[in-house]
């Protein structure tokens, strides 16, 4: 979105619906969990559609969904309603085309890395999914975050050392409540 046109609530939807793959991958990086995500990415679609008047022309678009999906998973965070189950993981069966002892070995390592990912601290993880996995930049990514762009980029940091310690088998500084270091 340009900022030129008239901003209708079609317009609105037709560019929710373009952020839908990247919005969705954010949410399940936030959520852990499939159904969560989907959750989440629906009510930011109904945020964002009821409140479409209130993004402002001239920035970027995706920057203002994304904020609005942030917002809404801390909001969940600190009122406790987002449901405590596993829900659905992502199925790496689905992520990888390969079969054999490739694929295996690919699945484990993927799901290692979602469980380390998943005991980062909140702000690390957020972080991480934003800058490494929506190839945001830390200045856009600290505008959903409401953080300063040296704050992600520590966060990020943090983050990414905490993972390769992890992936090396030794232990890590993990956030109190999270199981981030791997056992032996």
């Amino acid at each position: 979105m340009d900022g030129n046109e008239p901003w209708s609530q079609q317009a609105a939807w037709q560019a929710l619906l373009a952020l839908r793959p990247r919005l969705r991958r954010f949410a399940s990086g936030l959520t852990g969990s499939l159904d969560e995500a989907d959750d989440l990415v629906q009510a930011v679609y109904e945020r964002a559609v009821e409140r479409h008047l209130q993004w402002q022309p001239g920035t970027h678009f995706h920057s203002w969904v994304f904020k609005i999906a942030h917002s809404m998973w801390i909001s969940r965070q600190r009122h406790a309603s987002v449901r405590r189950g596993a829900g659905d993981a992502i199925d790496p069966d689905t992520l990888v085309g390969a079969d054999g002892e490739r694929a295996a070995h690919a699945r484990l390592a993927l799901g290692d890395m979602r469980r380390l990912v998943a005991g980062l601290p909140a702000e690390q993880r957020s972080a991480l999914m934003l800058v490494a996995v929506d190839g945001l930049s830390y200045g856009d990514a600290a505008g959903i975050l409401g953080v300063p762009a040296g704050t992600v980029a520590s966060r990020v940091a943090r983050a990414r050392l905490a993972l390769a310690e992890a992936m090396e088998g030794r232990e890590v500084e993990a956030a109190p409540g999270t199981a981030l270091a791997r056992s032996g």
